[in-house]
């Protein structure tokens, strides 16, 4: 909360906020913690973003063969996958195909349209990790 009576600076060129940097050190501060790869389902979320981070997202998957996560898009964020147990396909507008085995890593940029396919014949293993692209 703003504790400035008059919270706006407006001239002849217009309007800044100026307690903005007080509204954003309110918020926690993301904290080091260790997370076990351990879930019961296909998708387990590890890292949910702000407050657990600072805008980061990721997850644990499990897919079986020839299962699919479905067709998904990037947008305003950057995706890596950190392949850890099996091989598989990232599957990409166009039909262009990477090819991956663990270990392996797969990077998707920002507005990039891709599914990951389990191509082989024991369980796909990997964790996704997200963030908001830098601004160009």
């Amino acid at each position: 909360m703003c504790t400035i009576e008059k919270p706006w600076l407006c001239t002849g060129a217009g309007c800044i906020l100026i307690c903005a940097t007080a509204v954003i050190a309110q918020q926690p501060r993301p904290e080091p913690r260790a997370i076990p790869l351990i879930c019961a389902s296909e998708d387990c979320p590890l890292l949910t973003g702000v407050p657990q981070t600072a805008g980061m997202r990721s997850g644990f998957v499990r897919l079986a063969p020839g299962q699919t996560v479905g067709r998904h898009s990037t947008g305003s964020h950057e995706e890596t996958l950190v392949i850890l147990h099996g091989s598989g396909e990232a599957l990409l507008d166009g039909e262009k195909r990477i090819s991956f085995t663990a270990p392996a890593a797969v990077y998707f940029p920002p507005s990039t349209f891709h599914n990951v396919l389990n191509t082989g014949r024991e369980t796909l293993e990997y964790v996704y990790v997200v963030t908001p692209a830098a601004r160009q």
